[in-house]
């Protein structure tokens, strides 16, 4: 009866361990699914962030073409579409309702190239730096002038950066909040086997002997963990995605595939390492300081 009454509370504590283990990882999981998806969500209307170029009337088809090719080859393009007159004409005639070609007697408006910047260069450092690159392109005679919003990019790139910093600090808070519990968990799993620890260590076993099969449990713990961790993450991003579809354009399979891998690694990581200091801890103790 005692070695089964034992057994049941070696599982019950093994249990305990992994459940909360799995929930401070789920937290953690959620809040560094929550800054990926935020991240991509700016990286998307960044990318629908562009410039105007108007080209030179007196601009020839080779000084266009020239222009479109140099455009394509830059790496901070990540799309450039030209718009003949023509077709700016009839764009405008669909959205007045009336055709103002005729009103007016000649078609007004210029061919352009709207280009698409990829994210990463879309920040105050470089917008003015690729102004002053695509003017100069095709000879510098090509681009009439440059347009683009800049106080629209300026106010969606200081409110990106806030919010990005009010979950980085929130991400830390939590983490440290959460290595705090987990740490805490597995000294008091370890805390009942406090005895057993020290007579093995005052009989001749070694540091390394006694450690060992812990941090062989603690990272079974923490894949353990880590995996049921994953599962629930993955249950709620499906259940967020039914209810608004919307999110599932800002997913990532690969995203997921290394948050999901980094979580189990940070449960192995967090439960071995607290198994470690733990048993250091009491093994350092002396023998009248185990009954506190």
């Amino acid at each position: 009866m005692a070695t089964k009454s034992g057994n049941f509370r070696f599982a019950s504590s093994s249990t305990t361990v992994v459940i909360s283990l799995a929930l401070v990882l789920f937290m953690l999981g959620l809040a560094g699914w929550a800054m990926l998806n935020f991240r991509n969500l700016t990286n998307t209307l960044k990318e629908e962030f562009g410039f105007q170029v108007i080209i030179n009337e007196k601009a020839t088809e080779a000084n266009i073409q020239t222009l479109r090719k140099e455009l394509d080859a830059s790496l901070f393009v990540k799309e450039a579409e030209y718009i003949a007159k023509e077709v700016a004409a009839e764009e405008m005639k669909k959205e007045l309702g009336e055709d103002f070609v005729e009103f007016l007697g000649d078609n007004p408006l210029e061919p352009s190239i709207n280009v698409k910047l990829n994210s990463t260069y879309v920040n105050n450092d470089s917008l003015e730096w690729i102004k002053s690159e695509i003017q100069s392109m095709a000879g510098g005679k090509t681009v009439k002038e440059i347009n683009y919003h800049k106080l629209l990019f300026e106010e969606m790139d200081k409110n990106s950066r806030d919010i990005g910093l009010i979950l980085l600090v929130l991400s830390a808070l939590l983490s440290f909040v959460a290595i705090g519990l987990i740490n805490n968990t597995i000294r008091l799993s370890i805390y009942s086997k406090r005895y057993l620890l020290r007579t093995m260590y005052l009989v001749g076993a070694t540091r390394a002997f006694i450690r060992r099969p812990f941090i062989i449990k603690a990272v079974r713990q923490g894949v353990v963990a880590g995996i049921f961790a994953c599962l629930l993450i993955g249950g709620f991003i499906i259940v967020l995605v039914k209810i608004f579809p919307v999110l599932l354009f800002n997913q990532n399979q690969n995203q997921l595939l290394a948050l999901m891998f980094s979580i189990i690694l940070l449960g192995v990581l967090i439960s071995s390492l607290s198994a470690g200091l733990a048993i250091k801890r009491y093994l350092n103790l002396k023998s009248e300081d185990l009954h506190l």
